[in-house]
């Protein structure tokens, strides 16, 4: 089955492409059953080898940029190593948070499975995350017995580093957990979401990356609107007109 996803940028060195939640970006020891893999999908899509230049998480939607040969590719994966791509996520999370924060929190080293950990630990990476909350709601829904209504709000992300499963671990830490996520959510309000909404998905998008252009050395700024299930959990919600008032980076 050819699979086509909608090209947000191209031109002779990069393509980026609008990857859905729930497509892995390369094949992985991780989950060895999946048979569908962004990179094969983008090749086939436009006839031409792909080289990958960052990860998003299989849950996560949203911009996935690719190089058009393996030059371009690594002098865009040195600006993500080096931390100069500025980054934009949306992301749906339990409870209110503050109005604006940074969360600047290290993290360990994250290993897969087929990977071999070493005999001594590293210390934690420094990590910093920097948010705004754009809207919130209070829905009559009882999850914990402690609370009559269960609270969740709509945050803008920028992650000042890139660690592995960064906003994820640090919205856990700040106990604003991403909706719909497994491994570091709550289980009871990714259920709410999934009865209320039908949503069955990490509500975590990339919506805008910001970087220099690997030939010409101008400034590339790529959009990417919320992907169609994401977007009709914060309709839904009543979000719409928050996102319409958004700045970009």
């Amino acid at each position: 089955m050819h699979y086509t996803h909608p090209v947000l940028y191209r031109d002779a060195s990069l393509i980026a492409i609008h990857k859905p939640s729930g497509l892995l970006v390369h094949r992985s020891e991780i989950d060895r059953r999946e048979t569908r893999f962004a990179l094969q999908e983008v090749r086939d899509q436009i006839g031409q080898r792909v080289h990958a230049i960052h990860r998003l998480d299989k849950g996560t939607s949203g911009i996935l940029l690719f190089g058009l040969d393996a030059d371009s590719a690594r002098a865009v994966s040195r600006q993500f190593e080096a931390g100069t791509v500025d980054k934009r996520y949306l992301a749906v999370v339990r409870g209110w948070p503050q109005d604006e924060g940074e969360i600047d929190h290290p993290l360990s080293r994250q290993y897969d499975d087929y990977e071999r950990q070493p005999d001594v630990i590293a210390p934690a990476q420094d990590a910093l995350t920097r948010y705004r909350c754009l809207a919130r709601v209070a829905l009559p829904n009882q999850v914990d017995a402690r609370y009559p209504e269960s609270r969740y709000a709509l945050l803008a992300l920028d992650p000042v580093t890139g660690r592995k499963h960064q906003l994820r671990r640090h919205l856990k830490h700040i106990a604003h957990p991403i909706i719909g996520d497994a491994t570091y959510g709550k289980g009871q309000h990714n259920r709410l979401f999934t009865q209320l909404f039908g949503s069955q998905r990490l509500l975590l998008a990339c919506t805008q990356l910001t970087l220099q252009h690997p030939h010409s050395g101008t400034s590339l700024h790529i959009v990417a609107p919320l992907a169609e299930d994401f977007a009709a959990v914060v309709n839904a919600l009543g979000w719409s007109a928050s996102l319409a008032t958004l700045p970009e980076n």
